[in-house]
């Protein structure tokens, strides 16, 4: 039976609109994304599999696209809609912190941090740009590494800055293990970092570590 044949109340996109999103389940919302289901299977029917398939919402979130497209009967414009919706949840979070100063917006800044990074099966090192103001002109990925670690280049955080015109700079990486806490090589290119960015008068403001249910602060810990 086809999701048409269903009573009303239990069709995703009349449940939505009678009761409201947030009484979805996660099955019934990653299906609205989907659109149509394939292959004899109605659209929840493959959310429910590919839920079953990366255990969860959040394997699924965390899923590069283009290993979703390759699903039977998911395809790339199926792959590409949930994507889009994790960038634009994304880009949200950051248009909450972007105009304003990072530091006495400071949980918002880790939220948006913890969003974009907190599932990455891969170690990430960002840095966040700031003004003299604190506001956010640019955050770049700028090196990728393995589930252990990733190598990071001072010279070419200085010239990011310089390129950008940074006054100041919060440092960003998650731990693909999900435990934020801070090890002594994190410590340590904290401080390589910040001696580096001295000699062009830029401020390393904090080195902020992404886990699974937490951000932790170096700063915070007075590991600068």
């Amino acid at each position: 039976m086809t999701i048409k044949n269903w009573p009303l109340l239990e069709r995703p996109r009349e449940k939505l609109f009678e009761m409201g999103a947030k009484n979805l389940s996660d099955a019934e919302l990653v299906a609205l994304l989907l659109g149509n289901g394939a292959n004899g299977k109605s659209a929840l029917d493959l959310a429910r599999e590919l839920l079953r398939r990366f255990d969860g919402l959040a394997g699924v979130l965390s899923t590069d696209f283009r290993q979703i497209a390759r699903v039977s009967g998911i395809g790339p414009a199926k792959a590409a809609s949930l994507a889009a919706m994790r960038e634009l949840g994304h880009r949200q979070l950051y248009a909450e912190v972007q105009n304003r100063d990072v530091l006495s917006s400071s949980q918002a800044t880790r939220e948006y941090l913890r969003a974009r990074f907190r599932y990455c099966k891969s170690e990430i090192f960002s840095c966040i740009f700031l003004t003299n103001q604190h506001h956010i002109l640019r955050l770049d990925e700028l090196f990728q590494g393995t589930i252990d670690g990733a190598a990071v280049y001072p010279r070419e955080v200085v010239e990011r800055c310089l390129a950008y015109n940074a006054a100041a700079v919060i440092l960003a990486h998650n731990h693909p293990s999900g435990i934020a806490e801070p090890s002594q090589a994190d410590i340590a290119i904290t401080r390589k970092l910040r001696v580096a960015l001295e000699t062009i008068d830029v401020r390393v403001l904090d080195h902020l570590i992404v886990g699974s249910a937490q951000v932790v602060s170096l700063a915070e810990r007075g590991l600068m």
